[in-house]
């Protein structure tokens, strides 16, 4: 594309599901309980994690991050995108768009390289329990959880800066929110590099988190199976089955979003996009307070007498 018709972008327009608004009140409804329960939910397992001592641990440190930043990443377009849906005008400022884009995409990076992160400790409590608090002291959690949040943000910086220089023929955004690939197609402009650089990182920051995570459980498998008594074997898989089960629904989501056939309806792929990025927060809460003992023991201890 050339920049002939190149314009001075100051605001994007959200379209959305402009064109079915009564879908869009059925989605607001959806939406907000969502949110709510991410909201409740995560801060529920963030709170019980600092008063309840016995889940000091490596595995709830690394889960009050991932609480943390799953408020935290859907705070950063859900309220807004709940208004849009009851606006007529759903329009977004540049430099807002730009935070948006940065932080949805810095907070989508993080979750993946944590759960890695989750999967390295899961591997050394099975696989090596006996030096389990020596390898995973507090100092080594921090450098991890730390390394996550970096990558994330690195990541994220680059791609936004990318995307931010181009020049744009258009300001109507035909998504909820500012997803970069979705603010790209607004380029005037050869956008081959910044598709290489998005499939580098992809490459990068997703398949090599899932390759590790993928690895990690073939070792701790095997592990479990090693063990003689069937009581054994299952109290291991238990620690492990909540992130596994995250997991599988994260990933699951990635590739179902990637690798199924192109829609012929493009709204799907909006609505695909929003499962992924708010309904994958709101289970990961739900999913460990369901299967681990120590949480339900946890807001047991806390219910008032």
């Amino acid at each position: 594309m050339n920049g002939a018709n190149q314009t001075i972008v100051l605001e994007f327009f959200l379209l959305g599901l402009s064109k079915h608004p009564n879908v869009e009140i059925v989605l607001f409804v959806l939406c907000l309980g969502i949110y709510l329960v991410i909201l409740l939910g995560n801060s529920s397992l963030i709170t019980l994690s600092i008063l309840d001592s016995n889940l000091h641990t490596p595995m709830y440190f690394f889960l009050s991050n991932l609480s943390f930043m799953d408020i935290f990443g859907t705070s950063s377009f859900v309220p807004f995108m709940l208004v849009n849906f009851l606006s007529v005008r759903k329009t977004i400022s540049f430099p807002g768009c730009a935070l948006q884009m940065y932080l949805t995409l810095a907070l989508g990076t993080t979750e993946c390289v944590l759960l890695a992160m989750m999967a390295f400790d899961r591997y050394v409590a099975i696989c090596n329990p006996l030096r389990y608090t020596i390898i995973m002291n507090m100092r080594v959690c921090v450098q991890l959880a730390a390394l996550s949040w970096i990558v994330g943000s690195v990541n994220s910086l680059l791609q936004t800066i990318l995307a931010l220089r181009l020049s744009f023929c258009g300001n109507n955004i035909d998504h909820f929110f500012c997803e970069i690939l979705a603010v790209l197609k607004l380029a005037c402009v050869d956008i081959s590099f910044n598709a290489f650089v998005i499939m580098v990182a992809a490459a990068l920051v997703t398949l090599t988190p899932g390759l590790f995570i993928l690895i990690s459980y073939v070792f701790i498998l095997a592990t479990i199976l090693r063990l003689n008594s069937a009581e054994g074997r299952k109290k291991a898989f238990s620690t492990c089955s909540a992130h596994l089960a995250v997991v599988i629904i994260f990933f699951g989501t990635i590739l179902f979003m990637y690798l199924k056939p192109k829609a012929k309806d493009p709204d799907s792929d909006k609505l695909i996009a929003l499962f992924y990025g708010a309904v994958t927060s709101m289970l990961n809460p739900i999913i460990y307070s369901l299967r681990n003992k120590e949480v339900k023991a946890a807001v047991k201890k806390a219910k008032p007498m």
